[in-house]
């Protein structure tokens, strides 16, 4: 039979999940705007920011370091289409599209982001 102490701990435990699950919801869910922009970051600096509501067409940035990724733009979307690092976990993560999307490369220190305008 379980403590009356335990008994508390599981529900504040309980409680304090899902407290930070409706407050991700709400944050991730009520603070967008139709605006994105694409953020690149190396080593934190900020390589390029694209707005991409303004592209046009598809095109390929590359980014150096330890090693190379070929990061593809387009309309509305951006994605790791290549890296030559020992995971790729990166080009896995597919496209990023909704305001709070990330993606991250660690073994070339390169971060993409989607944020508001």
């Amino acid at each position: 039979m379980p403590k009356k102490g335990d008994l508390l701990l599981i529900a504040v435990i309980v409680i304090g999940a899902v407290l930070a699950s409706t407050g991700f919801y709400i944050y991730k869910n009520f603070n967008k705007s139709d605006h994105l922009m694409a953020e690149i970051i190396q080593n934190n600096k900020v390589i390029e920011r694209i707005d991409l509501n303004e592209v046009k067409e598809s095109r390929l940035i590359t980014v150096s370091g330890n090693y190379q990724n070929h990061i593809r733009v387009e309309p509305g979307r951006i994605s790791f289409e290549t890296s030559d690092c020992p995971d790729k976990i990166c080009v896995q993560t597919g496209w990023l599209e909704k305001y709070g999307d990330i993606a991250i490369c660690m073994p070339n220190r390169v971060i993409v982001t989607i944020e508001n305008k």
